[in-house]
C-alpha cells in the first residue's frame, strides 16, 4: 500500500500544526507511523490522498451511523446552503430538530443547540450546578467528556493514548471540585456521596464507556446510580455524545430504561456537521438565560446547515428504527467472529460489543474499568492495527477508542475484516 501522498501531507502539517493533527485522535503516536489523509468518503469506505480504499471503522468517531456521504444528508446540505451559510439568527430548522427531539424522547422536555460534544457537557453541568447551588461534580476514571478544564481528570479518549493522566495548563482550582469514581464500582460512588453531604450538584457518566475502548455497564450499576442521585438531590448527567441516537433512537437512557435528568449529545444530530446539544428536565432548562440566570451563549449554534443535516439524519432514524436492528446484527456478527477467532487461534483478546460500538483488548482479563483497559499491550494492538490498515480496515489509532459501524456496511465486509484478523493471529 503506497502512502506517499500521505507522508508528503503529513510532514508539511507537522511544520505548522501541533503533532501534524487538529486533535490528537487522529494522531499515529501510540500505534507509529503516518496518519491516513483522507480525500473522500462514501457508504462504508473512505479513500485516501493516494487512492487506496479502506473499510471505514470510524464513522467519524460516530455520527455517520447511516454511512458516508448518504445522500439525503448530502442533499439537504446543498439546498440549505443555497440560502446562505449561517446567519446568527433564529431559523425554522433549529425549532423543527428540537421540536422533533422533545416530542419523542419523554426525558427530553426542553434543549439547546451548541457546537460541540465538549461544549454541551460544560453547559450541562454549569446548568446543574446553578439549578442545585452546589459545586462538585462526580466523573468516572476514563470517561471522556471534553476538554473543558474540570473535566480533564483522569479523563478517556486521546488522554489514555498518550499516556498523560491529566493535562498541563489545568489550574489546580478549576479540577479541585472533580470528583473521581471507578466505574461499575458503586461502592466508590456511594463513598464520595457520603464524604460530600449536599455537596455535589451532579454525577456525569458516559452509560456505556466509550473512551477507553469500550466498556460495557454491569447489571444494575445504571439502576443504582439513578437511585443514589435522587436520594441526594443531586443530577444525573449523561453523556450520550457518543451513544445517542446510535444504541436506540432515545440512546442509552431508552436502552437501559435509565430516565436521566440531564442528557449530553453530539454530532450524530448533525449528520456529521460541529454539533452538540444538551437537554432535559424543563425546570433545569429553564434556568438557562435568557430566562434564567445560568449563562450560555454561541453565536454559531444551530447554524442552519448543520441543522439541516441533522434534521435529515434524525428524520431518517425515526422513521426507520429498523435501522437499528440492523446494526445490532452488523455489530453482533463482528464480535461473535472475533471470539471465535480468539478460540480457535488462542488470541490474547478480550471483545467487548453492544449495538454498533465493539470493542477488541489486548487483554485476557475481562474489561469492566479504566484500570483493567490499562492492562491492554498497546504494542501487540500497534502490530495489530498496522496489519489490518495496510489491508484496508481503517479502524481508530489507538487501543483505547470504539469500534463504530454503520447501517452502510454490508455483511461482505464484515467477512472480511474477520477473514483478515484471523490471518493476524494465525
Amino acid at each position: 500500500m503506497e502512502i506517499k501522498q500521505s507522508e508528503s501531507l503529513f510532514k508539511r502539517a507537522m511544520t505548522f500544526i501541533p503533532g501534524g493533527v487538529n486533535s490528537p485522535v487522529r494522531a499515529f503516536f501510540s500505534v507509529g507511523g503516518t496518519p491516513r489523509f483522507i480525500e473522500r468518503a462514501d457508504g462504508a469506505y473512505l479513500y485516501d490522498q493516494d487512492g487506496n480504499k479502506y473499510i471505514d471503522y470510524i464513522s467519524s468517531w460516530g455520527p455517520m451511523i447511516l454511512g458516508q456521504n448518504h445522500p439525503v444528508i448530502k442533499e439537504a446540505v446543498i439546498k440549505a446552503a443555497e440560502s446562505g451559510l449561517s446567519f446568527g439568527t433564529a431559523t425554522k430548522r433549529e425549532v423543527e430538530i428540537a421540536e422533533l427531539i422533545c416530542t419523542s424522547i419523554p426525558h427530553v422536555e426542553m434543549i439547546r443547540m451548541v457546537n460541540s460534544g465538549t461544549e454541551a457537557v460544560m453547559s450541562a453541568i454549569r446548568a446543574a450546578r446553578g439549578f442545585t447551588g452546589r459545586d462538585k461534580v462526580i466523573k468516572f476514571e476514563g470517561c471522556y467528556h471534553g476538554h473543558t478544564d474540570a473535566m480533564l481528570v483522569k479523563a478517556g479518549s486521546g488522554m489514555m493514548t498518550s499516556g498523560i493522566p491529566d493535562s498541563r495548563g489545568v489550574p489546580m482550582a478549576c479540577a479541585k471540585d472533580t470528583l473521581t469514581a471507578i466505574y461499575n464500582d458503586i461502592d466508590s460512588v456511594e463513598k464520595l456521596f457520603a464524604e460530600n453531604p449536599g455537596k455535589i450538584a451532579c454525577l456525569i457518566i458516559e452509560p456505556v464507556a466509550a473512551n477507553m475502548g469500550l466498556v460495557l455497564p454491569e447489571q444494575g450499576f445504571l439502576e443504582k446510580i439513578r437511585e443514589i442521585c435522587t436520594k441526594e438531590g443531586a443530577i444525573l448527567i449523561f453523556d450520550e455524545v457518543i451513544t445517542g441516537f446510535r444504541l436506540a433512537w432515545g440512546g442509552a437512557a431508552q436502552y437501559f430504561h435509565i430516565v436521566p435528568d440531564l442528557v449530553t449529545y453530539g454530532k450524530i444530530i448533525g449528520g456529521g456537521m460541529p454539533v452538540g446539544a444538551y437537554g432535559g428536565r424543563k425546570d433545569i432548562m429553564t434556568c438557562i438565560a435568557p430566562i434564567g440566570s445560568v449563562y450560555q451563549a454561541g453565536t454559531l449554534s444551530g447554524n442552519p446547515i448543520a441543522m439541516a443535516a441533522g434534521l435529515a439524519q434524525l428524520s431518517i432514524l425515526k422513521e426507520h428504527p429498523e435501522i437499528y436492528q440492523q446494526l445490532d446484527l452488523i455489530g453482533t456478527r463482528f464480535a461473535d467472529g472475533m471470539r471465535k477467532i480468539k478460540e480457535e487461534r488462542k488470541a490474547p483478546i478480550i471483545v467487548n460489543q453492544i449495538g454498533s460500538l465493539a470493542g477488541v483488548f489486548f487483554t485476557k482479563e475481562p474489561v469492566i474499568d479504566y484500570v483493567s483497559a490499562k492492562k491492554s499491550d498497546a504494542k501487540e494492538f500497534a502490530k495489530y492495527y498496522h496489519y489490518m490498515l495496510d489491508r484496508g480496515c481503517y479502524f481508530a489509532p489507538s487501543q483505547f477508542e470504539a469500534i463504530f459501524f454503520s447501517a452502510a456496511h454490508k455483511q461482505q465486509d464484515i467477512e472480511d475484516t474477520l477473514r483478515k484478523a484471523a490471518d493476524f493471529f494465525e
